[in-house]
């Protein structure tokens, strides 16, 4: 069996892709062992789920602060930690260039939309959901993708289809998507991981054919089934 890959993660509230990550860590299943958890804001609810679970954590300051101190912090944090990759939950901050240098296509971020639309600067949370119900879109859902010198524009890894449903507010359509990135962002990892544990680069995870038709047929049973065969082989437990 590989030896877990070392990672950091990112988060800046409370902490729920974080908490989706560390399930499947905790039942032995993950190619990945979290290393540390850095957030800008010492209040973060995510640092206080990395501390229950015996994680090391950081607190980086960024409003206000010179760039370059930022980076030099997050760079030495990430060093102390011996991380290899990095995970984005919820961290709604521009990774630092020289972390990004660092770490080429090794930082992965899910975004609550289908990228490249309804991302950039300011799209998080309630905003994108608003955006896609605006737009009239019959299709939402996460977006999985490297991370460059730019919000939302790095190379996308993976993606799922959620159908918007008539009637949706952001509240509603937030909470269907989300449950989906709490499923897909814990296999994107393990695909990333296993490249990096692997020596090789992690190409696209490819969707079924048929993705895009089930969720246009607003069938969440169907939907949910063909999630599951189609990434039964990512997360078998391979200690096994």
């Amino acid at each position: 069996m590989t030896a877990p890959v070392p990672v950091a993660v990112f988060a800046s509230g409370s902490g729920t892709n974080f908490q989706a990550l560390a399930d499947v860590e905790r039942r032995g299943q993950a190619a990945w062992r979290t290393c540390i958890l850095i957030s800008d804001r010492e209040d973060a609810g995510a640092l206080d789920r990395a501390r229950a679970g015996g994680i090391r954590t950081k607190a980086i300051a960024v409003a206000g602060r010179d760039p370059g101190l930022v980076e030099a912090e997050t760079l030495q944090a990430l060093d102390e930690a011996g991380a290899a990759a990095i995970f984005l939950a919820g961290y709604l901050r521009l990774i630092p260039a020289g972390v990004v240098s660092r770490y080429p296509r090794r930082i992965l971020n899910i975004h609550p939309a289908l990228l490249p639309s309804f991302g950039g600067k300011g799209m998080y949370g309630r905003r994108v959901h608003e955006a896609v119900l605006a737009s009239g879109a019959r299709v939402s859902g996460p977006t999985v993708h490297f991370v460059d010198e730019r919000y939302d524009e790095g190379t996308i890894l993976a993606q799922w289809p959620v159908p918007v449903r008539p009637g949706d507010t952001p509240e509603t359509l937030a909470k269907r998507v989300l449950a989906v990135e709490h499923r897909l962002y814990p296999l994107a990892a393990q695909h990333l991981c296993r490249a990096v544990a692997e020596g090789r680069e992690p190409g696209p995870h490819q969707l079924p054919g048929d993705a895009w038709t089930l969720a246009d047929t607003l069938d969440d049973s169907a939907i949910t089934r063909r999630f599951r065969e189609t990434f039964t082989d990512e997360m078998k437990d391979e200690s096994a």
